[in-house]
C-alpha cells in the first residue's frame, strides 16, 4: 500500500517581469510550466525511492500507477517517469500489460548484493568514523536509541524499527561527506530495502536481543573510540546476521 504524501507543489505563476508577452518572447508561465513539471517527476521518483529504501514496498508487491498518481496528488505523467527512472535502476520491474511491480531477488543475486554492499557499506562505516564529530556521533546514538527503544516495546514496534534501522545506517554514511558514496549505497538499498525490512517486519520478535541491536551497540561504541576498523568490522556483522537469516527464512526466489 502507498503512504499517502502531500507533495508540496511549487505556485503556477510569477509576477511577470517587464516586457514579458512581447511577440517573440518566451512567457514566464511558459518556463514555470516546464521547471514544474521536471520537478514533480523528480519528486515522484523521491517518494517511491523512500519507500522502497525503507522496507515499505515488499518485494513482489504490484503497484497501481493510477494508485500512485491519486496518493500523490499528481497526474500520471510524473509517476510513468518515475518508474521509468526505477525500472532503469532495476527497483522496479514493468511486466506485461504495464503492471509494475518491486523485484523478487533470487538468492543469487541476494549473495551478490549482499557481498557488494558489505565492501561500499563497510568502507563506507571506516571512512565516516576517521573524520565523525560529536554531533555527528549524537545523531547516530539518537537513531541507536529509537531502534532499540522498538525492538524492546510490548509488542515490538516493527515499522519503527525500520526507520530508524534506516536513519542510523544513512546518517552514518553520509558523516563520511562524500555524496557519490551515498548516491551508490542508496541504489544498493533500492533492491536490498524491501527484503532486508520484510524480514523485520515479519518477524517482530527477533528484533530484541537480536544481532542488529548487538551490531549497532558495537558500532556506536567504535564511533565514540574513532576506531575505524572496528566501525567497519560492526557493520559488516550487522549486514552479514540479517543476510544469513533471511537465507535460512527461504524467503528468496529460487
Amino acid at each position: 500500500m502507498v503512504a499517502r504524501v502531500q507533495p508540496s507543489v511549487a505556485p503556477l505563476s510569477r509576477p511577470a517581469s517587464p516586457g514579458a508577452g512581447k511577440l517573440g518572447e518566451v512567457s514566464a508561465l511558459d518556463e514555470v510550466g516546464s521547471l514544474q513539471h521536471e520537478t514533480l517527476g523528480e519528486r515522484v521518483t523521491g517518494e517511491l525511492r523512500a519507500l522502497l529504501i525503507a522496507g515499505r514496498l515488499a518485494p513482489g508487491e504490484k503497484l497501481s500507477l493510477r494508485r500512485v498518481a491519486e496518493a500523490l496528488g499528481v497526474s500520471m505523467m510524473p509517476v510513468r517517469e518515475a518508474v521509468s527512472r526505477l525500472a532503469a535502476d532495476k527497483a522496479l520491474e514493468v511486466l506485461p500489460g504495464r503492471a509494475v511491480r518491486v523485484p523478487v531477488l533470487t538468492l543469487a543475486q541476494f549473495r551478490e548484493l549482499t557481498r557488494i554492499r558489505l565492501v561500499v557499506e563497510g568502507f563506507a562505516a571506516e571512512e565516516a568514523t576517521k573524520v565523525i564529530t560529536d554531533a555527528h556521533i549524537a545523531v547516530v546514538a539518537r537513531h541507536e536509541a529509537a531502534f532499540l527503544a522498538a525492538a524492546r516495546a510490548d509488542p515490538p514496534d516493527p515499522a519503527a524499527a525500520v526507520g530508524a534501522n534506516r536513519d542510523l545506517h544513512f546518517s552514518l554514511y553520509e558523516a563520511a561527506g562524500m555524496p557519490s558514496l551515498i548516491e551508490m549505497i542508496s541504489r544498493l538499498w533500492l533492491k536490498a530495502g524491501p527484503i532486508l525490512n520484510l524480514d523485520m517486519r515479519h518477524e517482530p520478535k527477533r528484533l530484541d536481543g537480536g544481532s542488529a541491536v548487538v551490531a549497532h551497540a558495537q558500532l556506536l561504541a567504535a564511533l565514540r573510540r574513532r576506531d575505524p576498523a572496528a566501525a567497519r568490522q560492526a557493520l559488516v556483522e550487522d549486514i552479514s546476521a540479517a543476510a544469513e537469516h533471511i537465507e535460512r527464512t527461504a524467503r528468496l526466489a529460487e
